[in-house]
């Protein structure tokens, strides 16, 4: 089993022709992502009793995703997206994040856990973020443990605050994926990849087995102890952005479990992994993404749609190799 904790909301999308709600929240969006590249999945999260949280609900059951917690009385979040006429999104969001009683329930919700993901707003937001926290203290010595900053400067403005709590999280983290924007927020002034090159081995702590940064049009950047490599941007057309960064994540992660990686007591051989084979992880989620910008909305690609991507990429006239 693996398991995401974090935040779950709806995507209200404004575009110059209309408004749509999609269901959406970071790591949400990864589990998602990870049900449809066809591995068992549970969402640890929290939506309320209202047509928002139906929707949450619904979301996650039609994509095969088990939600342990169920709905609560707080209302559901909310993040309004305002799409503009390249397709890239930003955002305001009226959220409400707390998992009362959840560090009694760990040792059931996580038992047989081989991989936890959480990252963005969940990792960040008082009161919850506290209880993500030690969630994922609890699963390190059980679980490979993956982490996404996704920050929002609108949401925590204190960056020095951010970056602390970033970093408690890559300490604790075997696999840490972040936006160029991301690194740039947390360490200004600092070059992207040295700020990642430094995460990968932090003071005080053994440190994560990759640390890969996304770039946009630039393409995907990864380092491991073995080296660094990079990855070429797909070419496709772009409808929005919303969720690409979750759907790279997920296929980042799918890769990992596909090569049988996961696993605390796996943690010494992935920290082993070759510069080359994080290369072809970077490639799977690189279109992972790309079929993700090229529809409205967070909308993962299923395991056969993203095989398809690939195969077409191979082809003697794709793009993207």
């Amino acid at each position: 089993m693996l398991t995401v904790i974090g935040e779950g909301l709806v995507d209200v999308v404004q575009r110059s022709t209309g408004t749509q709600a999609h269901v959406g929240g970071s790591p949400l969006n990864v589990a998602v992502g990870l049900a449809r590249l066809d591995h068992p999945v549970q969402f640890i999260g929290r939506y309320g009793r209202d047509a928002y949280g139906e929707s949450v609900a619904a979301h996650l059951k039609s994509s095969s995703v088990l939600s342990p917690m169920g709905p609560d009385g707080l209302p559901t979040s909310v993040a309004t997206a305002l799409i503009d006429d390249d397709g890239a999104a930003s955002y305001t969001f009226d959220l409400a994040w707390e998992l009362p009683g959840l560090a009694d329930r760990l040792p059931f919700l996580l038992q047989g856990t081989t991989l936890l993901h959480t990252g963005s707003i969940a990792t960040m937001l008082a009161p919850g973020a506290a209880e993500v926290l030690a969630a994922v203290e609890h699963a390190h010595s059980l679980a490979t443990i993956s982490f996404d900053p996704n920050c929002r400067p609108s949401i925590i403005t204190d960056v020095a605050y951010a970056r602390r709590q970033a970093e408690k999280f890559v300490a604790l983290a075997d696999v840490v994926k972040a936006s160029d924007e991301d690194l740039e927020w947390l360490y200004p002034g600092a070059d992207p990849l040295d700020s990642a090159r430094r995460w990968l081995s932090p003071a005080g702590s053994e440190g994560p087995a990759m640390v890969v940064v996304t770039r946009g049009a630039k393409g995907p950047w990864g380092v491991t102890a073995s080296g660094e490599t990079h990855f070429p941007a797909p070419s496709v057309t772009v409808a929005d952005t919303v969720g690409a960064g979750d759907s790279f994540m997920a296929a980042l992660l799918s890769g990992v479990v596909d090569l049988g990686l996961v696993g605390a007591q796996n943690r010494k051989n992935l920290r082993g992994i070759s510069a080359g084979s994080l290369r072809k992880l970077l490639a799977r989620a690189a279109f992972a993404a790309a079929v993700t910008v090229s529809r409205a909305g967070a909308n993962p690609p299923s395991r056969a749609e993203l095989n398809r991507m690939e195969q077409r990429a191979q082809a003697p006239d794709g793009t993207g190799t």
